[in-house]
């Protein structure tokens, strides 16, 4: 089975580089780097210190990985991180977040897993230990690590119902791929006891990382700039949109009975849609301005309707600068995103019914008191019209949702001392 995914790989490749191109049309950093996909980084001297492998596939993960990054650097002060990617935005949130760090960490793409390029990494950086985050297992990935005597360590893992049906079908390559992971950190009960059917032989459960994110100080700061650019005005944050989710939120934005003077903050997921959504938000006779076109000391007009978020790496400012929060992903099966940053900022959470990726979170936040359930778009807005009008219900929910997220702290010093016996 993994030869023939090996020689899939190989006749896909010039599909997959031509898709790559045409990417970059709209983010040019998908044209960067390619040597790197590849498995070729030229002549460099060997490290002065040993390397650990973190893989973080675009900005989620490498911002659920923030803690995890910061503790591995403190734990073996003698060692480097190769931090990689599948993305430009990915790569990027990683460049802002840890340059910090400064030569402990090195930045690469993941090389596409043909076999022949992750052997090539793996002889290039010969990392002592191999950390992928949350859902990530590429078979010929872990073999050469395998082959090569590297520990595979799946952390802050989180398997659904549904992509644990996806890869029982794909039989033994995704079942002889999990036998070959040293060590899964899982995020909770039910994931590790879904990871097992897989057959990896050695899951502990640590928690969410997610939980332990410090706020950034540089980020409450902007947060608080576009605060007062916004005013006094009620502002609903949807974040995380997704394709499909913001006609349907426009559409009931215009039967709700939010305050007059709200504000609707939308940010979608994916910055080349951020040219889309304007044109979506205008189609429906709203007035709407951009962030990017908020310069220092500006203030978002009184006209204003719609702000739409379109910078890079702001989420923590913007759910820093809102009154309460629609985390997206959930109005469309989609699995939902990540609830844990607005709760970490003590704001209401409101989510949709599709949060398979989350379910136990989104359950646990729910029965906290710190997040509801909308059935649709129309809940959505009914909830957070009530919400906004009841500043003393809006607080009380907020504070419920900051004690939530503090009670789950605590999964990164577990999942290092998981880690600990794997690397001396």
């Amino acid at each position: 089975m993994r030869l023939l995914y090996t020689l899939a790989w190989w006749l896909a490749l010039p599909l997959v580089l031509a898709r790559l191109w045409l990417r970059g049309r709209q983010e040019p950093g998908y044209r960067q780097h390619w040597g790197e996909r590849l498995g070729f980084y030229g002549r460099q001297p060997a490290p002065a210190m040993d390397t650990i492998w973190l893989h973080a596939v675009s900005v989620g993960e490498t911002r659920a990985a923030e803690p995890l990054i910061d503790a591995l650097l403190a734990a073996w002060p003698a060692c480097r991180i190769v931090l990689t990617h599948m993305t430009p935005t990915g790569r990027a949130t990683g460049k802002s977040l840890f340059a910090k760090h400064g030569t402990r960490l090195v930045q690469s793409y993941l090389p596409y897993d043909t076999g022949a390029m992750p052997a090539r990494f793996i002889r290039h950086f010969a990392p002592r230990i191999c950390i992928l985050m949350e859902t990530e297992v590429w078979p010929n990935l872990i073999h050469q690590c395998n082959r090569y005597k590297v520990p595979v360590v799946l952390a802050n893992a989180r398997l659904s119902q549904r992509s644990l049906g996806k890869a029982q079908r794909l039989g033994k390559l995704i079942t002889d791929a999990a036998r070959g992971i040293t060590l899964v950190a899982a995020q909770t009960q039910d994931d590790a006891d879904r990871v097992r059917q897989l057959g990896v032989r050695d899951v502990v459960v640590t928690g969410s990382i997610k939980f332990d994110v410090v706020v950034p100080e540089a980020a409450l700061a902007t947060g608080a700039a576009l605060r007062a650019a916004i005013g006094a005005r009620p502002v609903l944050l949807c974040a995380s949109t997704r394709e499909g989710e913001e006609q349907l939120i426009l559409e009931a934005l215009a039967r709700a009975s939010l305050p007059p003077d709200a504000l609707l903050l939308v940010v979608p997921r994916h910055p080349q849609r951020f040219d889309e959504v304007e044109k979506l938000i205008a189609a429906q006779g709203l007035a709407v301005q951009r962030r990017s076109g908020l310069a220092q000391g500006d203030a978002v007009a009184a006209a204003t309707q719609v702000l739409l978020g379109d910078s890079m790496g702001e989420m923590f400012a913007y759910y820093a600068a809102c009154d309460c929060a629609f985390v997206g992903g959930s109005l469309l099966p989609l699995g939902g995103q990540n609830l844990i940053e607005p709760a970490a900022l003590g704001k209401p959470v409101l989510i949709g019914p599709h949060t398979f990726n989350f379910a136990l979170v989104t359950e646990q936040a729910i029965a906290a008191g710190g997040a509801a359930l909308v059935a649709d778009a129309d809940a959505l807005m009914a909830q957070a019209s009530a919400l906004l009008q009841d500043p003393a219900r809006l607080a009380a929910m907020g504070e419920k949702a900051l004690a939530f997220a503090n009670q789950h702290r605590g999964a990164t010093p577990r999942t290092i001392a998981a880690i600990k016996p794997l690397l001396p």
